[in-house]
């Protein structure tokens, strides 16, 4: 089949159930574990936005038009604590009220070690498979991805806030007790964080104590020693057998491919 990719759609199964749309159609992906996949690079890309043809991809997928006015493209939402909604220059009003005015949540996962991260009520465990997180807790309730900013600024001063992609993918973590770390994380950021409340709404934050660990596993049969990225960029063809999926990653045996990374790209898939 042919078609512009998009990111790979996740169900949270024992192990996580993976599709992969390709133009107007998807494809499960977890029957061709042990199986020879190819993905062939047509040299033309959709900006998954607007749609327009485009020599070069930004940001995911968008094009460089889409990249200068879209709100999703803004610098915000790569930092939401820079989030200038309130000064009356957000690029999109009513896409920041669906998205960004919208309860989110502080979390814990274990990707590649112990990491703090965002995201929006709707997009639970999304953002988790997406990450590759073999476990992950929800340690906050926040009223707007701008609190959840300012909140995962404090408790990253206490643990990373970034996944080492190739470490993730090089097999799963060791099992760490992340309700421990959570309350520990707790008292460390206290004074912070009661500072922060200060200086918003009333129950714009509600810790979560009591909320329990979620477990992920993934469909892998062999991890990689080492990590080979590939690219559509520098070569057209990505063809090999299927070994695993993880995070936004196929795992071949000739090396990773993140699909995210090209969404828009038009390619051939066959098996």
């Amino acid at each position: 089949m042919k078609g512009n990719l998009r990111k790979m759609l996740s169900e949270n199964t024992n192990p996580v159930t993976y599709s992969l749309p390709v133009g107007d159609s998807v494809v499960g992906l977890n029957e061709f574990l042990g199986k020879k996949i190819s993905l062939t690079y047509t040299g033309t890309i959709n900006c998954i936005a607007c749609g327009r043809k485009t020599n070069k991809s930004f940001n995911q997928g968008y094009c460089f038009p889409c990249l200068r006015s879209l709100a999703e493209c803004d610098s915000c939402i790569v930092k939401p604590e820079l989030c200038h909604f309130a000064e009356g220059t957000c690029r999109d009003e009513e896409w920041a009220r669906s998205h960004c005015m919208q309860d989110h949540f502080v979390y814990l996962a274990n990707s590649s070690g112990i990491k703090v991260g965002i995201t929006r009520h709707t997009q639970i465990p999304t953002r988790w498979i997406d990450q590759g997180a073999t476990q992950a807790l929800p340690m906050f309730k926040v009223a707007s991805r701008h609190v959840s900013g300012l909140l995962e600024v404090i408790i990253k001063n206490h643990v990373a806030d970034k996944t080492d992609w190739r470490k993730m993918l090089k097999g799963d973590p060791e099992p760490v007790d992340l309700a421990a770390k959570r309350d520990e994380l707790f008292m460390e950021c206290a004074t912070e964080i009661s500072r922060l409340s200060d200086t918003l709404p009333k129950s714009s934050i509600e810790k979560l104590p009591d909320e329990s660990t979620t477990s992920i596993d993934y469909p892998v049969t062999e991890f990689p020693t080492k990590v080979t990225s590939l690219n559509f960029d520098k070569t057209a063809e990505v063809a090999g057998k299927l070994l695993g999926i993880k995070g936004q990653y196929l795992i071949l045996d000739i090396g990773v491919i993140n699909i995210r990374k090209f969404g828009g790209y038009e390619i051939k898939f066959s098996v």
